[in-house]
């Protein structure tokens, strides 16, 4: 099995976003698409705590990659269809990263289940249709340091706490 990268520079752009809400948090988390970059850092931030991760990818290659994460805190879910994903509970973070159109639906399906949901790409309507997502959401930040951006969305912090943690 072989992954092909595409280099750090356009991969990972998420991480300082995604670093800050995992650890102003201290409940479960979401990781909708799993990466070379993503799932090892949520899998180790995660486990340090024992908080419970799921990860869910629809690409078979990376969903047998993801699994060798896979421990009592760290589940590795194959998804099927996008739009059938059943998520139960209320999460701490959801990373939105799969790589499909269905980022948009992924995400205001979860608006009233996650504190923070960090949305990679975001800088690019086409074709995960990310104007559709802004207006169910209270609260919004945008990190525009790195190409390409990444979004907080969250119906329950205001993220001002955000302009202060990231350099």
């Amino acid at each position: 099995m072989s992954i092909k990268t595409v280099g750090p520079k356009r991969c990972s752009t998420h991480m300082p976003l995604l670093i800050k809400c995992v650890l102003h948090t201290d409940g479960p988390i979401l990781e909708l698409g799993t990466g070379l970059y993503s799932t090892p850092l949520l899998h180790w931030l995660a486990s340090e705590k024992q908080r419970p991760l799921i990860s869910h990818d629809d690409n078979e290659m990376y969903y047998q990659w993801a699994r060798q994460f896979q421990n009592g805190y760290h589940r590795i879910r194959l998804v099927t269809d996008w739009n059938k994903l059943n998520i139960k509970g209320h999460w701490s973070v959801a990373l939105i990263d799969q790589s499909t159109e269905s980022r948009s639906d992924t995400a205001i399906a979860l608006k009233d289940k996650v504190d923070f949901i960090v949305i990679h790409d975001s800088d690019s309507n086409y074709p995960y249709k990310y104007d559709r997502i802004w207006p169910h959401f209270k609260y919004r930040f945008n990190y525009t340091k790195q190409q390409p951006n990444t979004t907080v969305v969250s119906n329950f912090d205001n993220l001002e706490w955000l302009n202060d943690a990231l350099l």
